[in-house]
C-alpha cells in the first residue's frame, strides 16, 4: 500500500504538464500512474462552489476536502482514498475541531464514539494566540481516522515576509499539540503535507547564504520559532539547548530522511520565479512523518523529483503488506478499513457510499443524489418497471369513480383522466419541450428609430487618427485636402489623375421644355448645343501632382513607424556570459526600487545558488530597464 503527498499548486495544474497531459487527464488516471492508494493534495486553490463532478464523483475513489471559507483561490487540502484497499472510519476538517460537523455540532463536542479526539483544551487554545475559528477556516487540514492510524493532511502557512508570523507560529503549535494529545491517548499518527519549514541546513540549498546575510550561527538557524517546534516534534530532531516543557521527546519519525540519511539535494520545492528546478536549487519542506511505533511498517520512502506539474514534487511511503500489531502480524488491508470489511487480506463486504463518514465529498448535498456517468447508462431492473406500471394502473382505477360521480362534469373529468395517463405515455416517447406560460404574451422588441438626417458628414476637422499626424495641405482645393487626410497610402497609389472632357453635344429637340413659364432656369439645366461646347476643365487645380502623392505616402509611412515603435516590445539585451537574450523581471521587494523592471540572464540558477561565469548556469548580467538604451522594433523574445 502506498501513500503519496503532493502540493499541486492548483488542483488542475498538473494536467498542463507531462506525463499527465498525455493520459486521459482524469484524476483516477493520475492516481494509477502514481501507483498510490491514498493521495493527499495541498494548495488546491478552489472553494466549495468550484468543485466539479470529475473532482468528486470518481469511480473507485472516495474524497474529503477542506477548502477556504472566505478567501478565493487560496490554500485547500484534499484526500483521495482508493475504495479497493482502504476506507476511513471517521473524518473531519481543521486542527482544533471547532468547525461544525455534519449534524451541526463542532467536532470537538461530538460523543467519544464519533469524534477522532485529541482536541486541545481551552487553556491550550488560549496559549496559541490566534482565533481558533479563523485558524481552521482557511482550509489547511483534513483528518482521517483508520483503524491503523490517524492521518493528518496539512498545508501549513508560508512565510509571507513576516506579515503572518503570529498565525504561522500558532498553526504549528496547534498541530504539535493535537498530535501529542493523540499519541498520549494511545493512537498512532501519520502526518503528511507541505509544512513550509525545513529541518536544518541540509534541507535548504540557500541556508548558507541566508545565515551569512542574516549574520546568524547554526544554533540560531535551527532555533527559529517554527523550526524549533518542528524539530522537537521529530524523533532525532536537532534542538539547541533544553527542550520546551511538554515537548521533552519527539513522537514522529521522518521516513524520507530515515531511508536516505546522507543524501544531499533531496529537495521537494523549487522557486518558479528564478527557474530553480533545473539546477536543483530548492528546499525539502514536504514530509511523510509516522509514529515511532510504525517504523517497522515502512517498506520504502522517497521523493519523485522527476514528476512535473507543480513547483513541488510528490513524496511517497510504501507500507509492508503485513505489519506487527499488538504482538501479532496482520495484513495491512485488515486494519485500513472498518472491522469485517477485510479478513485475512480478503474482502468480505462491498464498499457503499452510505457507510463512509458524513464528511465525504460524495455525501455533500450537491453531490449525494448525483450519479456517475457509468451508472447513468445502467438499465432499470424489471421490478422497478413493474412497480411503475402497477402504480399507473392503480392511479387509473382510483380516478374512475370520480368520473361516474358527477353527470354534469363527467365529460371534463374523463378528459382530465385520459389526458393525465395519455400524457404520461407521450412524455416517455417524445423529447421534452420547454414550458411556456399561456397567460403571458410575447414581448415585441421596440422599433429602433432611424435618423432622418441624411446629410453627409462635414469634412471639417480631424477625420482619422492619421489625420492628426499628417501635414496640413496648403492647397485650397477640397479634393487635394481630402486625399491628404482621409485616403490611405494604398488608395493613393492606385489613384490616377482624371482628365475632365467636354460632354458630347446634345440635340436641342431632345431637351424637355420647362414645366412652367415662370420656372427659373438653373445653369445645370441649360441645354448644351454644338455651337457652344463646354470648354475642358483644367486638371491642375483638381488633381494632385505626383509630388503631393509621394509626400502623403511618406507621411503615412512615418506615422505607421512611429506607432509601431511606440507599442513594440524593446529588444532584449544579450547576457555577458552566454550572449543570449535576457529576460525581464520586476522588483517585488519593498524599498526605493520596488516596481522597477530589470534584465537578467534567462538561464536557470545553478546548484550553488550564485551567479556563475563560464558555466552553463545563470551569469551575473543585470541591467535596469530604464538604463537599457536598446532600440525598439522586432523583438528577440527573451
Amino acid at each position: 500500500m502506498r501513500l503519496t503527498t503532493w502540493n499541486v499548486n492548483g488542483i488542475r495544474n498538473p494536467f498542463a504538464y507531462p506525463p499527465w497531459n498525455s493520459t486521459a487527464r482524469t484524476f483516477p488516471a493520475m492516481f494509477d500512474l502514481l501507483g498510490t492508494d491514498i493521495v493527499v493534495m495541498q494548495e488546491l486553490k478552489i472553494q466549495r462552489k468550484d468543485l466539479r463532478d470529475d473532482m468528486v464523483l470518481l469511480d473507485g475513489w472516495d474524497c474529503y476536502f477542506s477548502l477556504p471559507k472566505h478567501k478565493k483561490g487560496y490554500s485547500g487540502v484534499g484526500i483521495y482514498t482508493r475504495n479497493a484497499t482502504c476506507a476511513p472510519i471517521r473524518a473531519e476538517e481543521g486542527l482544533l475541531g471547532v468547525l461544525p460537523s455534519a449534524n451541526g455540532l463542532p467536532y470537538c463536542d461530538l460523543p467519544d464514539g464519533e469524534a477522532i479526539g485529541g482536541y486541545p483544551s481551552a487553556l491550550q487554545v488560549a496559549e496559541l494566540g490566534v482565533d481558533p475559528v479563523a485558524l481552521d477556516a482557511e482550509g489547511r487540514c483534513v483528518v482521517l481516522e483508520f483503524p491503523a492510524f490517524v492521518l493528518f493532511g496539512v498545508y501549513s502557512p508560508a512565510n509571507s515576509n513576516g506579515l503572518r508570523d503570529g498565525f504561522r507560529y500558532g498553526f504549528i503549535c496547534a498541530l504539535d499539540c493535537r498530535i501529542r494529545n493523540l499519541v498520549t491517548a494511545g493512537k498512532r499518527v501519520v502526518l503528511v503535507g507541505d509544512l513550509n519549514v525545513s529541518r536544518n541546513e541540509m534541507d535548504t540549498a540557500s541556508a548558507a547564504e541566508d545565515c551569512r546575510k542574516a549574520g546568524i550561527s547554526h544554533e540560531q538557524y535551527i532555533s527559529t520559532p517554527n523550526r524549533r517546534i518542528f524539530n522537537q516534534l521529530l524523533v532525532g530532531g536537532e534542538v539547541a539547548g533544553e527542550r520546551d516543557e511538554a515537548r521533552e521527546e519527539g513522537v514522529l519519525w521522518d521516513t524520507t530522511r530515515g531511508f536516505h540519511p546522507e543524501r544531499k539535494g533531496m529537495y521537494t520545492h523549487w522557486e518558479q520565479k528564478i527557474n530553480a528546478r533545473p539546477g536543483n536549487y530548492g528546499s525539502r519542506i514536504d514530509f511523510v512523518l509516522v509514529s515511532e511505533s510504525m517504523r517497522s511498517w515502512i517498506e520504502d520512502a522517497d521523493i519523485q523529483e522527476g514528476l512535473l506539474g507543480s513547483d513541488h514534487c510528490p513524496v511517497f511511503v510504501d507500507f509492508n503488506d503485513k505489519v506487527q500489531l499488538a504482538d501479532e502480524e496482520r495484513p495491512m488491508l485488515d486494519i485500513m478499513s472498518p472491522s469485517g470489511v477485510f479478513v485475512g487480506g480478503i474482502r468480505k463486504q462491498d464498499w457503499k457510499v452510505s457507510s463512509v463518514p458524513a464528511f465525504s465529498g460524495k455525501r455533500m448535498p450537491e453531490f449525494e443524489k448525483r450519479r456517475s456517468i457509468k451508472s447513468m447508462f445502467m438499465k432499470k431492473s424489471e421490478s422497478t418497471a413493474g412497480e411503475s406500471a402497477t402504480s399507473n394502473i392503480n392511479k387509473t382505477r382510483d380516478a374512475t369513480p370520480a368520473v361516474e360521480a358527477g353527470p354534469i362534469k363527467s365529460q371534463a373529468s374523463t378528459m382530465t383522466v385520459t389526458e393525465e395517463h395519455t400524457g404520461t405515455l407521450e412524455r416517455s416517447q417524445r423529447p421534452s419541450s420547454p414550458k411556456r406560460k399561456l397567460s403571458m404574451a410575447a414581448k415585441e422588441k421596440p422599433v429602433k428609430k432611424q435618423k432622418t438626417d441624411t446629410a453627409p458628414p462635414s469634412s471639417k476637422g480631424q477625420q482619422s487618427l492619421k489625420g492628426f499626424f499628417s501635414a496640413q495641405s496648403k492647397s485650397p482645393n477640397t479634393l487635394s485636402s481630402s486625399l491628404t487626410t482621409n485616403s490611405k497610402p494604398d488608395t493613393l497609389l492606385k489613384t490616377e489623375p482624371q482628365l475632365t472632357t467636354a460632354p458630347e453635344p446634345q440635340d436641342v429637340s431632345a431637351t424637355p421644355p420647362p414645366a412652367t413659364p415662370n420656372t427659373a432656369t438653373t445653369p445645370s439645366a441649360t441645354p448644351l448645343t454644338p455651337a457652344h461646347p463646354l470648354p475642358p476643365e483644367s486638371t491642375s487645380p483638381t488633381s494632385p501632382s505626383m509630388s503631393d502623392i509621394s509626400t502623403t505616402i511618406a507621411a503615412a509611412e512615418a506615422t505607421q513607424r512611429s506607432w509601431s515603435t511606440l507599442f513594440s516590445r524593446p529588444i532584449a539585451p544579450l547576457c555577458e556570459g552566454h550572449s543570449e537574450p535576457c529576460k525581464t523581471m520586476q522588483t517585488k521587494k519593498k524599498g526605493s526600487n520596488q516596481g522597477r523592471s530589470f534584465w537578467m540572464c534567462a538561464r536557470p540558477l545553478g546548484p550553488s545558488g550564485e551567479k556563475e561565469r563560464g558555466t552553463e548556469w545563470r551569469c551575473g548580467t543585470f541591467v535596469w530597464s530604464s538604463d537599457w538604451g536598446g532600440g525598439r522594433g522586432n523583438l528577440v523574445d527573451p
